[in-house]
């Protein structure tokens, strides 16, 4: 059973450009439904990556910020274990 979705135009009209793309190069007629389908079932298989699309920051650090972040640290000269840091954190 299709269910109607509500879209804006602009969305509607690049779903239309790209039904008229995939008939233009491959030949196949497909329904905007059968293109909305595939498109849901590859945001599936890459989950991750299309939820990320939706975050207001970016989660990944340039190169430039993890080599700015890492010249700020400096050796103190000792060796922290898991337990040290269990114990100051906890107790």
């Amino acid at each position: 059973m299709a269910t109607a979705v509500k879209m804006e135009a602009d969305a509607k009209s690049k779903l239309e450009e790209l039904q008229a793309e995939i008939k233009l190069k491959t030949g196949k007629k497909v329904t905007q439904q059968e293109i909305l389908t595939q498109l849901i079932e590859s945001a599936i298989e890459s989950r991750s990556e299309f939820i990320d699309s939706f975050r207001d920051v970016e989660t990944a650090l340039t190169e430039e910020e993890i080599r700015r972040f890492n010249e700020g640290k400096t050796s103190s000269g000792l060796e922290t274990t898991e337990e040290d840091i269990d114990e100051i954190l906890y107790g």
